[in-house]
């Protein structure tokens, strides 16, 4: 069947987050003079930093904790790491780090222009995020993507997260589409591909790092461009 519905992840996928994330904790890093302080390198507090998170984002998808035990944890446990103890700080990087993130909206390198070689292809473009409702339409609007998109879906406004049949089962009744004529584009190995599989959609690996999965039939990009093989 003729695919006509092609739903995109967010982070990582079509914005840019662990460049935008990098520059904002950057910006906080120098503002509050955490060198000066506390004698802690950026470059390794930000590689601690992304390890935590990571971790956490996976708990999340798998339904162990919330997103308010990660939005206290994940600052918190990283300076914790360099044995500064403080709640309020962590905090403060918390509540700054998402509303400071928006001033950055690197997209991913060719982002624009396969949206605009996919539209002009007459496919109707979606998007499924796990990230916050909050930030996950303003990141599509000050990037200047939302455009594209005729639905914008959150993990948040479901109550699930990708793998979970439910935020597809939700995102394709709100777009109309058939799981027939969908595909979904994304990044995370679990949350992407296993969960687009599960329900029974067709689906592209967008491998960002490098993982060579090895699966019959996988279709795999690892640049955006290369969606052209496909569709």
């Amino acid at each position: 069947m003729k695919i006509q519905h092609i739903f995109f992840d967010l982070d990582n996928t079509l914005w840019d987050h662990r460049k935008n994330a990098y520059l904002t904790i950057k910006d906080l890093f120098e503002k509050e003079e955490i060198t000066l302080k506390y004698n802690i390198d950026f470059e390794v507090f930000h590689s601690v930093y992304h390890k935590i998170n990571e971790s956490l984002w996976e708990k999340i998808r798998d339904g162990i904790i919330d997103k308010e035990y990660l939005r206290k944890h994940r600052f918190y446990d990283t300076f914790r790491r360099f044995n500064v103890d403080d709640e309020m700080l962590s905090m403060y990087f918390e509540e700054h780090f998402l509303d400071k993130i928006l001033n950055h909206n690197e997209l991913v390198e060719g982002t624009e222009y396969i949206l605009d070689y996919l539209k002009n292809k007459n496919y109707t473009l979606h998007v499924i995020s796990n990230g916050f409702q909050e930030v996950t339409e303003r990141k599509c609007i000050l990037s200047g993507i939302d455009k594209y998109f005729q639905t914008i879906t959150s993990a948040d406004t479901v109550g699930v997260r990708k793998p979970n049949p439910e935020i597809f089962e939700y995102s394709l009744n709100l777009a109309k589409a058939d799981k027939e004529k969908s595909i979904l584009i994304g990044d995370d190995w679990i949350a992407d591909v296993v969960g687009a599989q599960n329900y029974g959609m067709d689906v592209i690996f967008f491998d960002t790092l490098h993982e060579n999965k090895q699966e019959t039939g996988l279709k795999s990009v690892r640049h955006l461009l290369q969606i052209k093989d496909f569709l």
